[in-house]
């Protein structure tokens, strides 16, 4: 039975609205200021800065602070909410890097490189609870509904803690990634969390269904940097250092990659794999590199898949290796894709978006922000 296709949204192709220039050093992490033409932005050399735009059509510093110590890497659109007292009073062993501000729990939560996990009161600056990590964290999100934090790190976990006013309980922790954790993107409404790593790769983690249900989306050259979801019209967006924005198509039902199958000889041909001597001595034939179907998970020759598809309702947007057989199988409809490609012209280590404009914020290694406009166009 063929996967159900649901018709694509509108093609949202990002437009360059401008450019922030003047960095002395790396941009780390910035946000779009609600209801304003300013972004504030984080650099590497501790300094904030408040960009405001002038009638001019760009934009210029406003407000300059240089931070004692190290800069955070994440910081949330809700930063300019807080009360100016409150970041005084967090402290961390190790620099600072991951700041969220939940405004409907009055908490402010924040990780460090000396792996901790604490909440504070954004009020009082109290510190609330303090959870220790198994790694390095580099992302973090939270549901205010259930006060579940998510918090993925450096060995590729990622970990559920349940929060309360004063301590927190662990929920369970996956790994599904062979690289580490570089950005989660939680959606309440679906309740599917999203984790791109720097394995290249983003997983879609169904976590409202209860199954352990998995997806995979293969889409970008280089570390995955950045996610963000577009609920209304059901689309991810993935910026990496390949310099990539990917919009993926999310209103399609996909299907889980299989897992690799573990054989001695090809499960086509039944030829010896090269540490099968057994069987290379009995049928006197050289033994054969050992791959994988992505489609099916059988275990092959290199002669029984010579063949390479896209799969997209697999998450693999890229051609991969598949069996012979498979690519048979394969419909055209089936290849369609389920995503858009778009070069920022710069590699990118941060991003946000802002969903009541569309608008997409995008900072680079070149020491330049962008703003893109990802509002849906008619194709």
């Amino acid at each position: 039975m063929a996967a159900e296709i649901h018709p694509r949204p509108q093609t949202r192709k990002p437009v360059l609205l401008s450019k922030i220039e003047g960095f002395q050093d790396v941009v780390n992490t910035a946000v779009i200021i609600p209801k304003e033409d300013g972004v504030i932005s984080v650099s590497q050399d501790r300094t904030i800065r408040v960009w405001l735009k002038r009638d001019s059509g760009q934009y210029w510093p406003s407000v300059y602070h240089t931070m004692p110590g190290e800069s955070s890497q994440h910081i949330s659109e809700h930063y300019v909410d807080m009360q100016p007292h409150t970041f005084r009073n967090f402290t961390t062993k190790g620099g600072v890097t991951v700041v969220l501000f939940v405004l409907e729990m009055e908490w402010v939560l924040s990780t460090g490189q000396d792996k901790s996990f604490t909440w504070h009161c954004s009020e009082s600056g109290q510190q609330l609870g303090t959870y220790r990590t198994t790694a390095w964290v580099s992302g973090l999100q939270f549901d205010v509904e259930t006060r579940h934090a998510f918090v993925g790190d450096h060995s590729g976990q990622v970990t559920i803690l349940k929060l309360e006013q004063d301590n927190c309980s662990l929920v369970t922790t996956f790994k599904g990634h062979t690289g580490n954790v570089t950005a989660l993107c939680w959606d309440p409404v679906q309740r599917v969390l999203f984790s791109g790593s720097s394995d290249h790769s983003i997983i879609m983690w169904d976590i409202g269904g209860r199954k352990g249900t998995a997806f995979e989306l293969q889409g970008h050259n280089d570390k995955v940097q950045g996610l963000c979801y577009a609920s209304h019209t059901r689309q991810l967006i993935s910026c990496g250092s390949d310099g990539g924005i990917v919009i993926w198509n999310m209103d399609v039902t996909r299907q889980e990659t299989p897992e690799w199958l573990d054989s001695d000889s090809c499960q086509k041909c039944e030829q010896p794999f090269f540490w099968n001597f057994k069987q290379m001595w009995d049928s006197k034939k050289i033994g054969l590199r050992q791959h994988h179907c992505r489609k099916c998970g059988q275990a092959v020759c290199g002669k029984c898949s010579s063949k390479r598809s896209t799969i997209p309702l697999m998450g693999f947007e890229f051609e991969v290796r598949v069996c012979d057989s498979c690519h048979d199988s394969i419909t055209d409809e089936e290849r369609a894709p389920t995503a858009t490609f778009h070069d920022s012209k710069h590699s990118i280590i941060h991003m946000q978006y802002e969903p009541t404009r569309g608008w997409l914020l995008t900072s680079g290694t070149d020491k330049i922000i962008k703003l893109w406009d990802m509002t849906p166009v008619v194709s």
